[in-house]
């Protein structure tokens, strides 16, 4: 989930850097993005950042349809996983082959596919239950890593995993600006890869974690 973290910080990068100031996996930035956009503050976007809301919320509902209630990773989530690693190389393909311009509607699929993408990523991550982890915002993990300090008269749980995740989103975001330079496709391909690795290996762990069969005496 942490690298997940650290893949978000990337896509946003590309969203808002490379088309038109759109977040794909924060939703709360895009929704304030909107509301001044709605105003005519600086003419900000509307349509993206709409559609963008719009599809995330898709890929959540289908994020939750695929999840099950079942604890730990089970095969549904492999395939959610999956489906997202799928969703961000075909789009890494189609932006590499055709002209992602900021202006033109190849952008406007590309931020509406990313924004997809990560409510389908984030909606299984949050099944998964990994507390203080969502790979999507870190506004409640820097809450908690405050407000439950030691210097907050807490006794500060897990605040080595709290920190970790904000600093894996910056780097993220880094990482996304700086790959920017070379093609937005990179920084999804990127994203992509990530996301592979982490389904292979939640499902290579999950099959190692064999079922003790309940016997019942003759």
């Amino acid at each position: 989930m942490l690298i997940l973290t650290f893949s978000t910080g990337v896509v946003d990068a590309v969203g808002y850097l490379g088309f038109d100031r759109v977040f794909t996996g924060n939703m709360t930035g895009n929704v304030v993005i909107l509301g001044m956009g709605l105003a005519g503050a600086e003419e900000l976007p509307v349509l993206r950042p709409l559609l963008a809301l719009g599809l995330f919320l898709v890929g959540a509902l289908l994020g939750g349809r695929l999840s099950t209630h079942e604890q730990g990773w089970t095969r549904r989530t492999t395939l959610a996983f999956g489906l997202a690693a799928l969703s961000l190389t075909l789009l890494a393909v189609v932006m590499a082959t055709l002209d992602a311009a900021d202006s033109g509607p190849v952008g406007t699929v590309t931020t509406s596919t990313l924004a997809l993408t990560m409510g389908l990523q984030a909606a299984t991550a949050k099944r998964l239950g990994v507390t203080d982890v969502s790979t999507v915002v870190v506004t409640s993990t820097i809450t908690g890593l405050a407000a439950d300090s030691r210097l907050a008269g807490g006794q500060g749980p897990r605040s080595g995993r709290r920190a970790l995740a904000v600093l894996l989103i910056l780097l993220g975001a880094l990482t996304g600006a700086l790959l920017l330079r070379i093609d937005p496709w990179v920084g999804v391909a990127l994203s992509a890869t990530l996301c592979l690795v982490v389904t292979c290996a939640g499902h290579r762990d999950s099959r190692r974690e064999v079922p003790v069969a309940a016997t019942q005496p003759a």
